[in-house]
């Protein structure tokens, strides 16, 4: 570590639990962040100023003016640009010393194959069910640890899916693909501007904690926030043996 990485980087350094050891882990870490939105910018901004060395983005929409209400990692002279590409050049001027890889594209389960193998963490901050299950699918193939977070109008989620975990759920343990769960887009339904910044401040937060080791993170636990009451529940999700991605007897027929 260079001289200007360890006084960028003290705060963390001077955490017992984090230290030399664990900034460097930051620093060697490879984020995948799935959604350049309201939650990959604040999700993808932390880790960014916390080391993160090599952060991936992937989305394929393009900057527009009623994504300013909350997507920080845009600005007024970005609407029309990538989302990838704005965030990108928002990542760079935040840390110039990090690697940051933008794909303007819909991640698919062929490009997540690729991607997710090369990460140590995903961060699972996109918008709709049929990417979330595709992104599950991939963590669990590859064995990789997914934070996946979720904000409409005034409620928000959050947990941990660690497939290294035995008794971890993955993401279709606790919202199966075939539930038939409604789809809720922000574009028509609304949300509380803050509400993004905070859960995706908690999944930089709970990466960070997965790449370095400390605490406990939230796998097996699923934290719901509703924002009118800042109050927050936790349902406990253990792993389901039938579940179609990672259950047991999907496993013995592979």
């Amino acid at each position: 570590m260079q001289d200007d990485e360890l006084l960028r980087y003290s705060r963390h350094i001077l955490l017992d639990d984090i230290g030399i050891e664990g900034q460097t882990r930051i620093l060697q870490g490879h984020a995948l962040v799935i959604g350049a939105g309201g939650l990959g910018s604040p999700a993808a901004m932390y880790l960014a100023c916390a080391g993160v060395g090599h952060i991936t983005l992937a989305d394929h929409d393009t900057v527009d003016l009623t994504n300013l209400q909350r997507q920080i990692a845009h600005t007024t002279a970005s609407v029309g640009t990538p989302k990838v590409d704005s965030a990108a050049c928002t990542l760079q001027a935040l840390n110039p010393l990090l690697q940051v890889t933008a794909h303007a594209l819909r991640a698919d389960a062929q490009w997540l194959d690729q991607w997710v193998a090369q990460a140590d963490v995903v961060l699972d901050c996109c918008d709709n069910f049929k990417t979330r299950h595709a992104v599950n699918a991939a963590c669990v193939r590859h064995q990789k640890p997914l934070v996946s977070g979720a904000a409409i109008q005034f409620d928000g989620q959050i947990s941990v899916y660690d497939p290294r975990n035995p008794v971890s759920p993955c993401y279709a343990c606790v919202f199966p693909e075939d539930a038939g769960f409604e789809e809720a887009r922000c574009s028509t339904m609304g949300v509380f501007a803050p509400l993004v910044g905070i859960i995706g401040a908690m999944q930089a937060a709970e990466a960070l904690k997965l790449l370095t080791g400390v605490g406990r993170s939230l796998a097996g636990r699923l934290l719901m926030l509703d924002g009118r009451g800042m109050e927050w529940t936790e349902v406990r999700a253990p792993r389901n043996p039938s579940c179609t991605v990672c259950g047991q007897q999907h496993a013995a027929s592979e």
